[in-house]
């Protein structure tokens, strides 16, 4: 188990406070188990029995699908959502590749129709001839900044109000800096990026020490909002709630393999957490 004694009997203690009963009787010849402990070692062999029963069966359909998957999807999406979901996958099937690449949004649809990819994944893509569109996630935009940043004691700030301020942004060929870009023209006003950072984690970085603030998805800013590295306030403009859509060309001779991946990421637990959450 690489588990120390004193760390396994730790464990075991606090198991017997979890469950409300003393589990075992010590003695200096070692542990038997009480009238409880029987009970949920009988229960306990019948759920891991019924949990490799379920592996086995996942295990055959999974078996099944095969081949290359060639996905689309906004930076929103890729970082928040679909990097994890698809390393749990994977790390499990063999018999799967993807061809993962980031794409804007507006151009996503028309991709896919083109037949550049299987499946595509972005913000507010309308229904296109063709195509079978369904919600994915729900994400917020939302603005991040240093703690002790002027703009923190406001519940919720336009993003003109942080277009007054340094910023810091990922790359400039990033999904996330194109659309943000188009939005502070929109406003007539430019962004002052003081530097831009290869992934979401470099600018949180940047965020925390003071450089500038940020538009990031809310998704990937949650563990350093929660252990208090960032803050971040609710951005007011409309555009900062956006849906994410997953589509797929609606081809009879559509392999089988794409529309049951699709449907692999649709129902990754997490996701659909976050979409009925949302």
């Amino acid at each position: 188990m690489h588990m120390t004694a004193s760390s396994a009997s730790y464990r075991l203690k606090n198991l017997e406070y979890a469950v409300g009963s003393q589990l075992f009787v010590r003695t200096p010849k070692g542990m038997t188990l009480t009238q409880a402990g029987e009970v949920l070692a009988r229960h306990a062999r019948n759920l891991l029995r019924d949990v490799e029963i379920m592996h086995t069966e996942l295990g055959a359909y999974s078996a099944n699908l095969r081949g290359t998957i060639r996905l689309l999807a906004n930076s929103s999406a890729l970082n928040s959502f679909i990097i994890p979901s698809l390393a749990r996958f994977l790390v499990s099937n063999e018999n799967i590749n993807v061809d993962l690449k980031e794409q804007e949004s507006p151009t996503i649809s028309q991709a896919i129709a083109e037949g550049q990819a299987d499946i595509g994944v972005g913000a507010g893509l309308e229904a296109h001839p063709g195509l079978h569109r369904e919600l994915y996630a729900v994400d917020r935009l939302v603005a991040v900044m240093a703690p002790d940043h002027p703009l923190v004691r406001h519940d919720e700030i336009s993003f003109k109000d942080l277009l007054a301020h340094e910023l810091v942004s990922v790359e400039r060929n990033s999904s996330n800096y194109l659309y943000l870009n188009h939005q502070a023209r929109l406003a007539g006003i430019p962004m002052r990026v003081r530097v831009h950072v290869h992934n979401f984690n470099a600018l949180l970085y940047m965020v925390e020490t003071g450089v500038g603030a940020s538009v990031v998805p809310a998704s990937t800013a949650e563990d350093a909002i929660r252990q208090g590295r960032v803050a971040a306030v609710r951005l007011s403009d409309p555009w900062a709630a956006r849906e994410l859509y997953l589509v797929y060309a609606e081809d009879p001779g559509q392999p089988e393999l794409v529309r049951e991946f699709a449907r692999i990421l649709l129902n990754d637990p997490q996701v659909t957490a976050v979409r009925e959450s949302r």
